[in-house]
């Protein structure tokens, strides 16, 4: 059963507590290798996943687990560099941890983008200019993500 799209969250990002709430909402989502595009002419880098809904699951024990896709778009992005991820393997799937920004010493922000398996994608940005868009309507999955 899907659900109209009156509750998908549109954010934009322009700061470090901006990033820090995007990877809240991203913890445990699910990005498949081929949805991930940096756009080098267009100095953009944008992916996306299918997100865990734990701002729903966390109104209470009694509503079911949901998912629903969701845009992560980087503007400005100068540089990606990625670790353990091999592109070529399209249908590999990236469980999101979470992401950490620092300024660095030249103005710029360096923001890794941490999954499981010890894989990370790195961004180097002129500025922190982040679109988070829920796309679509949710559907319901079987079990919440759990953490040991």
């Amino acid at each position: 059963m899907k659900k109209k799209e009156e509750s998908n969250l549109k954010l934009i990002g322009k700061s470090l507590e901006d990033l820090s709430t995007f990877s809240a909402y991203l913890q445990d989502a699910l990005i498949k290798v081929s949805d991930v595009s940096f756009l080098k002419k267009n100095k953009i880098f944008i992916l996306m996943s299918s997100r865990f809904m734990w701002e729903d699951a966390e109104k209470g024990i009694f509503r079911q687990p949901k998912r629903i896709k969701c845009i992560l778009k980087f503007g400005g992005v100068l540089k990606v560099k990625s670790k353990n991820i091999n592109q070529k393997k399209k249908d590999k799937i990236l469980e999101f941890l979470t992401m950490s920004t620092i300024l660095k010493d030249d103005d710029t922000y360096q923001t890794k983008l941490i999954f499981s398996g010890n894989s990370n994608i790195i961004l180097f940005t002129e500025q922190i200019d982040v679109l988070f868009e829920d796309i679509g309507s949710y559907w319901i999955v079987k079990n919440q993500p759990k953490h040991i």
